[in-house]
């Protein structure tokens, strides 16, 4: 009897859904799309809103600099997206839980995420309150909204989906990564190097950078004991 293939479904709530157009029909996230591992949707905000002028933001009570997202909308969004079945609502913020890999691990879990990009001065506090089931950060720093974190988490997570790196294992998860080369085995070039910016390359010696010889050697065993030091 064939195996059920492990598939994970992205709704991805936003007020710039072109963003997302390119990095995630490209590589890895197409070849995933094709083989039904991955379901990735991209919701304009602006579409679940009732007003003429699809309104999504609006000035913060008791003043404040810039626009905040509205509850309205959001609500409407998440109502309509979440299936009774096993979700989980992601909203991205500063004061989220930082994201690492076993976050990612535990979030490949669920059939179904869905993930709402604040965007200007924030999102209405009642959507972390009452709708998200939890908030996310992907770092100690601030950006234009949650549409780069989306990105972030969605390959985080897919990672640990079977079948979206072709294999159950890569070079970052063995080891958290180490140094790798290839072809050449000698490299020569009249490297610029610190300070040397706008220097004439003719005045500069012709250097080789070689691959480490361990890993020319055959050896499994000694490349193994370089690669753990390295």
């Amino acid at each position: 009897m064939k195996e059920a293939v492990k598939k994970i479904k992205f709704d991805i709530v936003t007020i710039f859904p072109k963003i997302f157009d390119s990095y995630f029909n490209e590589s890895l996230f197409k070849r995933a799309k094709e083989k039904k591992i991955l379901d990735i949707k991209v919701h304009d905000l602006r579409d679940y809103t009732e007003d003429k002028h699809k309104t999504v933001d609006d000035s913060p009570y008791g003043g404040g600099p810039g626009m905040v997202l509205k509850v309205e909308p959001i609500h409407k969004a998440v109502k309509k997206l979440k299936p009774n079945k096993k979700t989980r609502v992601i909203l991205f913020s500063t004061r989220g839980k930082k994201l690492d890999s076993e976050m990612a691990k535990r979030l490949a879990k669920y059939d179904r995420l869905i993930l709402i990009c604040g965007r200007y001065e924030g999102v209405d506090e009642r959507v972390a309150e009452y709708i998200a089931d939890e908030e996310v950060s992907i770092g100690d720093y601030v950006l234009s909204g949650g549409e780069i974190p989306a990105m972030v988490l969605v390959e985080a997570v897919s990672r640990f989906v079977p079948g979206f790196l072709g294999k159950m294992e890569s070079l970052e998860d063995i080891k958290g990564s180490y140094p790798s080369y290839t072809r050449p085995e000698v490299f020569e070039t009249k490297a610029i190097g610190p300070g040397q910016l706008g220097h004439s390359q003719k005045k500069q010696k012709t250097k080789k950078w070689k691959v480490p010889s361990v890993l020319l050697s055959g050896n499994h065993v000694k490349i193994e004991e370089w690669r753990q030091n390295n």
